[in-house]
């Protein structure tokens, strides 16, 4: 999404929706610039949900969950961290990482990282 065009695209998606649900139905949370330049998706503000397995935590959120931007993915080796590569982003947010910190098998601050 980091054209202008694909914006726009998802601005005009957004208010038709908030349009057909009526006033107060969405809660749109602001998007940070992502690394690389690209933008995140918008997202819909919901309560944080705990869930049972990182099986089902990749249904709604496909890189994990990470509890601030500054985590590094790791590892561990041999009983030492060591740094990983991703192949998905992790979704950035304190409050679902606390519900889902017994997701995070590593320790290393990121939940069912994938």
């Amino acid at each position: 999404m980091s054209s202008p065009r694909n914006r726009a695209a998802l601005v005009a998606a957004i208010t038709t929706l908030a349009l057909v649900l009526g006033p107060g139905a969405l809660a749109i949370a602001p998007v940070p610039e992502a690394q690389g330049g690209s933008t995140a998706a918008a997202t819909v503000t919901a309560a944080a949900k705990k869930f049972k397995n990182c099986a089902v935590l990749h249904k709604k959120y496909n890189g994990g969950v990470a509890k601030n931007k500054k985590v590094k993915n790791t590892k561990v080796v041999r009983g030492k961290k060591v740094p990983a590569t991703s192949k998905y982003r992790p979704t950035v947010s304190k409050k679902i990482y606390a519900k889902n910190k017994h997701l995070d098998r590593d320790k290393d601050g990121i939940a069912c990282e994938r």
